[in-house]
């Protein structure tokens, strides 16, 4: 595997993010796992060095431009899948504390292996998301949570608020156009105790296209919340 680290180093550096040569190799030696993994069980459809460095690496570092997390914040990804976007935005910033939350054990598996390699000090753990939110280990914990999910804004605010302490962020990794959905979620996010004070909106070198919707936990999150998905998707708020 060869990543084009020049390439993602350079493309980094426009949003404030620096990488020097130990976190690259680092990253290369994550796309390689990656991959090998990937023939093992299904984590992505993006296998090519060119394509995991701008659609994975690059994107994923793009929550640290947005959410500007402060020292040693506490992170959770919720729903992360292969890691994304904070595995590497914890290579990039080792003094962040992460927390990898997914609801399939296989994924937990390479996520363990794969920090264990990375020697990133994460926490992976097995539960749904709406399980996740209700313990009290989890429960407004957490100075930052994010998702790079395909859910409506106003189910994945229910399922990501409630892991976020007052004060602290939940910042979505979203596709473009997201007005719309942004303001049809706005209620959602209201009732659990968030409010949307930026978007972020980013266009990547191979022209694909982002948008990180951050909002603001001002309030705790009323405690019938998260409810189960069959509610969340049958009467969402």
């Amino acid at each position: 595997m060869n990543l084009p680290k020049e390439t993602l180093c350079a493309a980094a550096l426009e949003y404030g993010v620096a990488l020097d040569a130990a976190q690259l190799d680092r990253l290369e030696h994550y796309a390689q796992m990656l991959v090998e993994w990937n023939e093992r069980i299904n984590l992505t459809a993006i296998t090519q060095p060119d394509e995991i460095a701008v659609k994975h690496f690059l994107d994923s570092l793009l929550l640290l431009h947005a959410a500007q997390p402060a020292q040693g914040a506490s992170v959770i990804d919720v729903g992360t899948g292969a890691g994304f976007p904070s595995v590497p935005c914890a290579v990039a910033r080792g003094d962040l504390k992460l927390t990898l939350l997914d609801s399939l054990n296989k994924r937990i598996l390479f996520l363990t292996e794969l920090c264990a390699a990375l020697e990133i000090p994460a926490r992976a753990v097995h539960l749904r998301a709406e399980e996740g939110g209700r313990k009290p280990e989890l429960r407004e914990r957490f100075d930052l949570a994010t998702a790079r999910a395909v859910a409506n804004l106003r189910e994945l605010a229910e399922y990501c608020l409630p892991f976020v302490k007052p004060g602290g962020v939940f910042a979505a990794l979203k596709g473009y156009e997201i007005d719309e959905e942004l303001d049809a979620a706005k209620p959602a996010i209201k009732e659990l105790g968030g409010r949307v004070f930026g978007v972020e909106k980013y266009i990547l070198p191979d022209d694909s296209r982002r948008s990180i919707v951050l909002i603001r936990k001002i309030s705790q999150t009323p405690a019938k919340y998260p409810r189960n998905p069959g509610k969340i998707a049958k009467n969402p708020l």
